[in-house]
This record gives C-alpha cells, structure tokens and sequence, in this order.
C-alpha cells in the first residue's frame, strides 16, 4: 500500500471525506517509538489493503492541535470517515489486526 503524506490541505479530502479505511499516524521524525511503530503499520497497512497515512507533526502542528495529539505515536484508524480506534505509544501489532476486523 502506498504511504499518503497527510497535510493540513488534503488532510479532510484524504480521511475525513473519503469512505475508505486509512490508518493515521502522528510521529516525528526523532521519536524512537515512532521509529519502531513505522514498519510495523506499514506491514498492518499492507496485510489489510488499507491506506496508509503519516503526520509529521513538526511540520503539521495544527493538525496535532486539532485531533488533541499529546504523545506520538499516536494512532487512529478512520472507517467512513469517522475515528474507529485510537493507540497512543508502542502498540502490538496483533492489537491492531485484531481491531481492524
């Protein structure tokens, strides 16, 4: 599955209007968990033939601001446009198989 760069401008063309599932991550790039959370949606991502995308939040601050993001990774899925399941920090990938079902 390709990786979607999510920006405050496509950002609701992208998750919000779209009915597709798309699993969101807010990282940064110095975040060690961030790091290690990274492979592990993008095979969860692949497994499942859903979109995949990401949200610098050094570069995106107002789009952290605006879905309250207080830790990273921060995690959450959208299905039909809407918040299904949200994960803060490190999270089996087991977990999220078991709630994308």
């Amino acid at each position: 599955m390709k990786e979607i760069k999510l920006t405050s401008t496509n950002f609701d063309e992208e998750v919000l209007k779209n009915k597709e599932t798309i699993i969101v991550d807010f990282y940064a790039d110095w975040c060690g968990p961030c790091r290690a959370m990274g492979p592990v949606l993008e095979e969860v991502a692949d497994e499942n033939k859903v979109r995949l995308g990401k949200i610098n939040i050094d570069e995106e601050d107002r789009l952290a601001e605006r879905f309250n993001v207080m830790s990273i990774p921060t995690i959450i899925v959208y299905k039909n446009g809407e918040p299904a399941k949200t994960y803060v920090g490190v999270t089996p990938k087991e977990k999220i198989l078991e709630d994308l079902k």
